[in-house]
């Protein structure tokens, strides 16, 4: 079933993603209704209709998809007793089932293994009996994260001794936790994927991403690895998908080790941060791939026309930029929309195009997203 333009699209989460989810929807001729809890966020500043109440306002929820013809998300973490009242009432995409998986380290831990998709090692943590048993099982250093509500560097705690596990423990909430084996790896890739009703399956090339304090900043595409292994990143995607049975868009972040391998790190039902460069170097971006999946619409390939450097703006000191970025003529700005500049609060993104296959080497990408 597809819809037809002039349908509305119904957007759980009113942030940066929602906002170009929906500019990706009206040029395909549809409406876009924002849910969220924000008054005047930066979707709503683009879509047509925004309800603002909380997501465990059930009697909101159901207005809200009254209102809409079919509903997706930008946001994750709504109660698992809301996505079911949304998908008794219209059609969800990505399902409730794999948004149940994406919120739960464990959940996703255990579906990626059980689909034969190698991660780090790990273990449940449900007591401090169960973190020494971890420990010894797996070893220090190891990560110890919250399975829930963590990002951005959020809910969790590097052990480097077991001395530092008591109060890693009690820091960490909800519990049950997982701690995962650290992993020396040699990058940190991601691969955006999409999946239709028909089972037309779509990837984008590979990209690397560089994070500071836990939060991305730098994304090269494609990334600087061997042919085979951004092939094999792809095909890692396609495999979770289908496993899946998206309906959608996906997000798969991954690291190479330090002896080659891919080992999944987790997965996200919904556009992301390490795919805002398709927006200007792929004649269908992310959000167009992801709002076609979820409308029923054909989708195109996956392909790129240029390479391309994608680097975010964070806080204030990296708006202070903003007019030296407009001023600069080979970068490619996008604004959030959002009014205040907060640390660590992801404000924007500008890109930096090359022709394709000429991306340069490291010294020559980070002269050219200099800003002076």
């Amino acid at each position: 079933m597809s819809f037809a333009p002039g349908s509305i699209i119904g957007i759980i989460g009113g942030g940066q993603l929602g906002r170009m989810s929906a500019m990706a929807a009206a040029r395909l001729g549809f409406r876009s209704h924002i849910f969220t809890p924000e008054a005047d966020g930066p979707a709503s500043q683009v879509a047509a209709f925004t309800t603002v109440a909380d997501y465990t306002d059930h009697a909101a929820l159901a207005r809200f998809a009254a209102a809409v013809d079919v509903i997706t998300f930008e946001f994750e973490n709504v109660p698992a007793d809301g996505l079911d009242l949304l998908a008794s009432l219209k059609r969800v995409h990505p399902s409730p089932s794999i948004l149940r998986i994406s919120q739960d380290r464990l959940l996703e831990k255990k579906f990626l293994n059980d689909s034969g998709i190698a991660t780090a090692p790990w273990a449940a943590v449900h007591s401090e009996s169960d973190l020494t048993a971890a420990l010894k099982a797996l070893g220090v250093p190891a990560v110890l994260k919250t399975t829930r509500l963590g990002y951005d560097g959020k809910g969790q705690f590097m052990l480097r001794s077991a001395a530092d596990a008591p109060s890693a423990f009690a820091a960490l909430s909800p519990k049950p936790l997982v701690l995962e084996g650290f992993v020396n790896f040699a990058a940190e890739i991601s691969v955006m994927v999409a999946r239709s009703a028909d089972g037309t399956t779509v990837a984008f090339d590979a990209v690397e991403n560089r994070h500071k304090h836990h939060i991305l900043d730098l994304t090269f595409a494609p990334a600087p690895l061997p042919l085979y292994l951004l092939e094999e990143a792809g095909a890692i995607a396609r495999t979770i998908a289908e496993h899946l049975n998206l309906i959608g868009l996906l997000g798969v972040e991954m690291f190479v080790t330090d002896t080659g391998g891919l080992l999944v790190n987790e997965i996200a039902p919904r556009p992301h941060n390490s795919g805002h460069w398709t927006l200007d170097a792929c004649p269908c971006s992310q959000f167009e791939m992801h709002i076609r999946a979820v409308t029923g619409l054909p989708l195109p390939p996956a392909t790129r026309h240029s390479d391309a450097v994608m680097k975010n703006l964070i806080g204030p000191e990296d708006m202070e930029l903003w007019p030296l970025l407009l001023a600069t003529p080979e970068l490619i700005p996008h604004h959030y929309g959002k009014a205040q500049a907060r640390p660590g609060r992801k404000m924007g993104h500008y890109t930096r195009l090359f022709p394709k296959g000429s991306l340069p080497g490291e010294f020559g990408i980070e002269d050219a997203i200099k800003l002076g």
